[in-house]
């Protein structure tokens, strides 16, 4: 495993490990359990209902649970190919994932060759992944806040975060947090929800309130009663394209028969439970357009700036220049 330190979150000391906890001079104690280290107190927190929807569906999204490669070519085309390259090289190559939810992506970068991954969530997802990635020589988890490592700046060839920073207090500091994790030369990969008139007018938007104030055993039982009630309807229509625009208006669930066609019966169910949820109980949605992502990358200082729209809204990739020249001001 490559040397990556770890440092305390609260002010940045050195950690030592005693036991099954992780301390600092200053008496911060973290408790080590299950094997992964946990710099998060208590479970109440804004991504609460993310750790429960991963450990109810935790191999849903995996492709060695499909057997398709729905999460390999999302991840490979947001790496693009020149990084893709540089994570199948001989060369070893540190990744911290941030936001790893149950290892839909994990289980992508642990396939190449000599990667080590340093996978980080907030909630109780990472127990999700330990089952479906345990930990090894190769692999480390950890439960922290991502505004908030238990990390040294800047020691990281790729920082990875998928499907997350939108659902962030504040995805510019978020950003900016993990820019601060990327080593001089490496690269940040990103995605973040973009603005669109479909995203603001489904009906969605009237019960997230409701739904995301829930306690948790509730939001999983009216997801799984809309579920039940709208899939068989996106089925019925998935043929007809004018149909599918019309119900997706009103219809409160989110379906893929039409990005993936290629999942079965059993499957699509699956997902629509996991992704309605998951647009239904996450505490922040934040949009932001292409240009926006661009600007925040661009005064942090990063080169090679790469953005688009794509997948899930837009997706970025950059690097911090080998002479870091800091923020523009």
């Amino acid at each position: 495993m490559s040397c990556i330190i770890l440092q305390c979150p609260n002010d940045g000391l050195k950690l030592v490990r005693a036991g099954e906890e992780l301390q600092c001079k200053n008496g911060h104690v973290w408790e080590i359990v299950n094997s992964i280290p946990r710099f998060v107190k208590g479970t109440d927190n804004y991504a609460a209902a993310f750790g429960v929807q991963w450990q109810v569906w935790r191999k849903t999204q995996l492709d060695s649970y499909t057997g398709l490669r729905i999460s390999y070519e999302r991840a490979r085309r947001c790496l693009g190919e020149e990084l893709w390259r540089q994570l199948s090289s001989p060369q070893p190559c540190d990744v911290l994932e941030a936001g790893c939810g149950a290892g839909r992506f994990t289980e992508v970068l642990l396939n190449t060759p000599l990667t080590h991954v340093f996978s980080v969530d907030y909630t109780s997802a990472v127990d999700a992944n330990q089952d479906n990635c345990p930990q090894d020589d190769s692999h480390r988890i950890f439960q922290a806040d991502i505004n908030c490592l238990p990390f040294a700046s800047r020691q990281f060839d790729l920082v990875f975060c998928l499907g997350v920073i939108q659902h962030t207090p504040c995805p510019e500091e978020t950003i900016a947090k993990l820019y601060d994790s990327v080593k001089p030369g490496g690269a940040l990969v990103l995605d973040h929800y973009n603005f669109s008139i479909r995203n603001l007018t489904k009906i969605g938007w009237l019960l997230r309130p409701l739904l995301k104030r829930m306690p948790s055993e509730k939001r999983l039982t009216y997801t799984r009663r809309l579920v039940d009630i709208f899939l068989p309807l996106h089925r019925a229509v998935s043929h007809v394209w004018l149909f599918q625009i019309i119900l997706s208006r009103v219809s409160p669930i989110v379906t893929y028969y039409h990005a993936y066609p290629e999942l079965n019966d059993r499957l699509q169910y699956e997902w629509a439970l996991l992704d309605t949820h998951d647009s239904l109980t996450d505490w922040y949605k934040h949009f932001r357009s292409k240009n926006q992502i661009k600007r925040i990358l661009t005064n942090l200082g990063a080169v090679d700036i790469e953005v688009a729209y794509g997948g899930n809204g837009v997706e970025a990739r950059c690097r911090r220049p080998l002479e870091s020249v800091g923020p523009y001001l």
